[in-house]
């Protein structure tokens, strides 16, 4: 479900509408925008904070946008340019269908199992549950899916501290488990550079989760694997809530918007390594 969810969401930063709507605030690039909206259900925050809950950032990445993004503009304004510039971006996509009996269902479903999502110890996913739900049902579509993703995106941090993967050991294991983009792409995308991506692969051989060719171990996989197990279980709650039946429909209804969504060649689905599985269903 989440790899349904996440590219509807995933237009709040990567529509072209979404990036004008922070760049009228005067934002100063695309990652202070990021930030600024992603951030901005938590208040003013420094950051220490945000790079705490987004969990993979390096801390000087954050830095560079948070706290000047504050004395730009505060976090309502953000929240309300997050708003209009999700409501242009998908408008651009669906036209008239954001309007359609298929997003009338679709947001239903979502919203019913988004009010389901656990939110005790999920600092994320609490600052949006406190957020007034939007009317339009795209809208409201785009709430609940921030919503569980941000749920989820709580969950898979506590699981990670369980598991003993600080925020650089977590990117690393997770390229070397799916022979991904290596510390060059996490470096444009999350900050950390050659020093830190070695740091942290030294870490993991110590610990017997990367052989000495930097390649995953059967108990790194094992780590990586109790890891997904983890945070599956604690984002079940809203699909038992929904049902088979409401889940599956939710589906069917998402892997439809996915493929629209992809048509529209929105930045989503890019060469990203989270992107990866998004392409693929979305040419299924």
């Amino acid at each position: 479900m989440w790899t349904l969810f996440e590219p509807f969401h995933g237009v709040t930063y990567f529509a072209p509408q979404a990036r004008a709507a922070t760049d009228a605030l005067g934002c100063r690039g695309g990652w202070m925008g990021y930030f600024g909206m992603r951030a901005a259900p938590l208040g003013p925050v420094p950051a220490e904070v945000v790079a705490a809950s987004f969990y993979n950032f390096k801390l000087s990445r954050v830095a560079r946008a948070i706290p000047a993004a504050w004395t730009i503009a505060a976090p309502q304004q953000f929240l309300e340019a997050r708003l209009a510039g999700v409501d242009a971006g998908l408008r651009a996509i669906f036209g008239d269908d954001v309007v359609g009996d298929e997003m009338i269902e679709a947001s239903q479903l979502a919203q019913r199992a988004a009010l389901s999502a656990p939110i005790a110890g999920r600092p994320l996913a609490a600052a949006n549950v406190a957020l007034p739900w939007p009317d339009p049902p795209h809208l409201v579509l785009w709430h609940a899916t921030t919503i569980l993703r941000e749920s989820r995106g709580d969950g898979h941090v506590a699981a990670l501290v369980a598991g003993g993967l600080d925020p650089v050991e977590t990117l690393v294991a997770f390229a070397a488990d799916r022979d991904t983009a290596g510390q060059e792409g996490w470096e444009a995308w999350r900050g950390w550079d050659g020093d830190d991506w070695a740091a942290a692969q030294r870490r993991l051989r110590d610990r017997g989760l990367m052989d000495k060719q930097n390649r995953i171990t059967a108990d790194g996989a094992r780590a990586r694997h109790d890891v997904e197990t983890r945070t599956d279980a604690a984002a079940e709650l809203p699909w038992e809530v929904l049902g088979n039946a409401g889940t599956e429909r939710l589906a069917t209804l998402l892997t439809g918007f996915l493929r629209k969504i992809v048509a529209a060649g929105v930045g989503v689905i890019k060469p990203h390594p989270m992107a990866l599985d998004l392409v693929k269903i979305a040419g299924e």
